[in-house]
């Protein structure tokens, strides 16, 4: 039996080794899914879009202002839940309200990813841009990425 004593090394020094490698694949993965998730944003954000405005004029309270136009920006900016992990879309929309004649209105169009699919609930961030959002939320969010669809030059 004492001949065998060098087996319980040789399995620690394989669980350590499984530990290590085990870490990089995650971080591997992750971005393997934010690219996914990113192409699939790109792909069905027509669609994405048309249902936000769908589903935010049926939720629209009788008694609020109507919202007359809704444009949104190219800009994207990937943030991550810190307690849930969920990954979510954040577009700039600016909002015409009917019958008004101020200003229109700066907000922030919330798409959630799903497994495999974006959704979305037509829920806006009002008065705050994407950037500003991702700062007021700062405890509860983490930018992931940012993308502008025309840089400066």
């Amino acid at each position: 039996m004492s001949s065998f004593w060098w087996i319980p090394i040789v399995v620690a020094v394989l669980l350590s080794a499984a530990a290590l490698f085990r870490k990089p694949r995650k971080k591997t993965s992750r971005a393997t899914g934010l690219t996914r998730a990113k192409r699939r944003f790109h792909v069905q954000r027509e669609h994405l879009e048309a249902r936000f405005l769908q589903l935010a004029s049926a939720r629209a309270n009788p008694d609020a202002p109507r919202w007359a136009d809704c444009a949104f920006d190219d800009d994207v900016a990937y943030v991550r839940s810190r307690s849930t992990g969920e990954l979510s879309a954040l577009v700039a929309v600016t909002l015409a309200i009917e019958d008004c004649d101020d200003d229109p209105q700066a907000g922030t169009a919330v798409f959630r990813f799903d497994r495999d699919h974006w959704e979305t609930d037509g829920r806006a961030i009002l008065n705050l841009n994407p950037a500003e959002a991702i700062q007021y939320y700062r405890d509860e969010l983490e930018i992931v990425e940012a993308e502008i669809a025309h840089p400066l030059t």
